[in-house]
């Protein structure tokens, strides 16, 4: 017994030595495999199961003022190839061309290239990526060929808005438009990430979770613009129809609510597909809106008259006698039909939009005051939109300007301004003569939907009294009410605006184009209640016909009649509503008639009674007297009795009433 209970213990003994060998051995082992060959064993894993990922946000979605999507992003897939570990370029460039759609001397070239890394294709579609997983798999290409997420922009509508979005290229970066102008807020941001895989390179473990919460970043904002999609899609819709009518060069057009200075539209024609940008001419990128100055033309006239208005040089009643042309520090300014009007009032002169007129009126505002209503309503500088490219039109110094510069001035010559300067200016008449800062981008929220930025409406200035700019839309009203803009009306709405038309300016320069012309109305409505301001500017019609009454105000009347659809404005109140009466025409003092020898330097006051307005400003004419009408029909009285003995020059009121 004792033997054997000796022999056991021999035994457990020679177990538990070698256990405590192999125990040793094992420590050992792993010392050496983890103090000596440690880094190297934990990178060959790494390289083994895991690899770097580049985890891209996308880029912020651009959506207009009804939440509808304007430019979104999804994530795509981009092929790269690792040059330094290619075995057989041929091969792999011949195999990757059956995939990809692309040709097999241009993958060949860029396998070329060398390095470490090289982009073979970028922002693959899905079928695509597909196929190249599987080619990677099949012919064991891990080593050599790699994908990285990148963001994809895609616009929706195609090329609704177009020159207002922009678009974006290589590495999301934006390069033109809102998509510009904004880039640094819309822009996402690229992490770095090591992302353990299996053999089919998919995310094992934690990896897991990391994969499916795609990283947001702090840049990718939202960005609501002021747009309406709906009133781009009226506008656009239009202004093809009026490339059809008249074959422009281009036409622009812009929408304004003249009492936020929000931009509800903005549209220019030729335009392109943001999607396939760059199967069009870098011009037809260019939004004419803000980027594109010219002379306006009797648009301007609007300001002009305002100026004239509040610096009571002009009433509305003021007869002109219109002998058809001036001449101004030796230039001609003469109608735009080339004809006398003859004698009319101020308001004749606005409807009519006689150049002579205006120039009589320019040069009583003087350089110095017609220059400092044009910077009131905004001219000379950028409006400081979001937008990149905006010009700031030109301006004269006023000491610079001679009498012919003012005249051409008054008329919308000699000027250069930006078609959203003249639908702000106009906005600022239909806002009771206060000018607001125009701006296109409504709010702007972060990525988990709070609020970074909300822009609101903001004040720049007042431009004229608002007494003065109630009688400046009275005036603006009666021309497309019986005026030059009458193909701009809509039944059963009340609207103000003035129609133009200007001769081009060479590129050079050096005078104007013969037979090339812009035509352009800009208007608003509905007049007792301005929701909108519209400009259209057809440049360099080709159809013969270039007055801006004759094909500019057409294009605004249709865009208006579908805008009071689509906005649900009621028709117009009666303009004649509410009104006081008249009051009872004022009775001069009688004075005694003169009935003797007229002396030299004298002259006996005519009747007017009965009389229109045209015909007594004649008669006043032809007696050298200055004259003044008030009220409208026929004269029913004068402030200067009937034969009295007046000096030569005098003035004379003539009150008039309806028959």
């Amino acid at each position: 017994m004792n033997k054997r209970r000796y022999t056991t213990q021999k035994h457990i003994t020679w177990l538990a030595m070698l256990m405590l060998l192999v125990l040793g051995v094992v420590v050992l082992r792993y010392g050496w495999l983890q103090l000596i060959q440690g880094s190297e064993l934990s990178e060959r894993m790494k390289n083994q199961v895991g690899h770097d990922y580049a985890i891209q946000s996308p880029r912020g979605a651009i959506l207009d003022r009804n939440g509808r999507e304007l430019a979104v992003s999804t994530m795509t897939k981009s092929l790269y190839v690792d040059p330094n570990h290619v075995e057989d370029a041929a091969v792999l460039a011949a195999d990757l061309a059956s995939v990809i759609d692309k040709p097999e001397q241009e993958i060949l070239d860029d396998i070329n290239v060398g390095g470490g890394f090289v982009w073979v294709k970028r922002r693959m579609e899905q079928t695509e990526y597909e196929a190249v997983r599987k080619l990677i798999r099949e012919k064991s290409y891990q080593s050599c060929l790699g994908f990285r997420d990148e963001a994809k922009r895609y616009y929706p509508n195609d090329a609704l808005a177009a020159n207002v979005l922009g678009f974006v290229g290589t590495d999301d970066k934006g390069l033109d438009g809102v998509e510009q102008a904004l880039d640094g807020l819309l822009k996402g941001e690229i992490k770095e990430k090591y992302l353990t895989t299996d053999r089919q390179d998919r995310p094992i473990l934690d990896s897991i979770f990391t994969s499916s919460r795609r990283y947001r970043g702090d840049y990718c904002k939202t960005v609501e613009l002021t747009i309406d999609s709906g009133i781009q899609f009226i506008v656009e819709q239009e202004l093809d129809r009026a490339v059809a009518e008249n074959n422009p060069k281009s036409i622009t057009c812009v929408v304004m609510d003249p009492k936020t200075g929000e931009v509800l539209a903005m549209a220019s024609r030729p335009s392109y597909n943001p999607n396939k940008f760059w199967d069009y001419q870098p011009e037809v990128w260019k939004n004419r809106a803000v980027s594109f100055i010219y002379e306006p033309g009797s648009t301007f006239k609007s300001v002009v008259a305002g100026a004239a208005l509040q610096e009571k040089v002009v009433t509305p009643n003021q007869v002109f006698v219109d002998p058809g042309y001036v001449m101004v520090s030796g230039r001609r300014i003469q109608n735009w039909s080339g004809t006398s009007f003859g004698t009319v009032t101020f308001t004749d002169v606005v409807k009519q939009s006689l150049n002579t007129g205006f120039a009589q009126v320019g040069l009583r505002l003087g350089a110095e005051k017609i220059t400092a209503y044009a910077k009131k309503f905004g001219f000379g500088e950028a409006t400081g939109i979001d937008l990149p490219g905006e010009e700031s039109g030109i301006l004269f110094e006023p000491e610079n300007m001679r009498d012919s510069d003012i005249a051409t001035m008054s008329i919308g010559q000699s000027i250069a301004v930006t078609p959203l300067q003249l639908v702000t200016a106009m906005s600022a008449i239909a806002n009771d003569g206060v000018l607001l800062h125009p701006y296109i981008v409504k709010s702007i929220r972060n990525a988990d939907d709070s609020v970074y930025e909300e822009r609101q409406t903001k004040e720049v200035r007042r431009t004229i009294e608002s007494a003065t700019d109630k009688t400046l839309v009275g005036l603006l009203e009666q021309v497309v009410a019986s005026g030059g803009g009458q193909k701009a009306s809509v039944r059963g709405y009340r609207i103000a605006g003035k129609t133009g038309t200007a001769q081009k300016i060479r590129e050079d320069g050096a005078g104007y184009m013969e037979g090339r012309y812009i035509a352009s109305f800009c208007g608003f409505a509905p007049v007792e209640d301005p929701r909108i301001t519209v400009l259209v500017m057809i440049d360099d019609p080709s159809t013969g016909n270039y007055y801006g009454g004759q094909i500019a105000a057409p294009v605004a009347g249709r865009i208006f009649s579908q805008l009071f659809r689509y906005l649900h404005i009621a028709p117009s109140s009666d303009p004649f509503a509410n009104m006081e009466p008249p009051k009872n025409t004022p009775q001069p003092k009688p004075v005694k008639p003169y009935d003797g020898e007229v002396p030299e330097g004298k002259i006996v006051m005519p009747d007017f009674t009965g009389k229109s307005l045209r015909e007594a400003a004649k008669l006043a004419s032809d007696k050298g007297l200055s004259f003044t009408g008030e009220g409208s029909g026929y004269a029913t009285g004068q402030s200067i009795p009937v034969n009295t003995l007046v000096d030569q020059g005098a003035g004379i009121v003539v009150y008039f009433k309806p028959d």
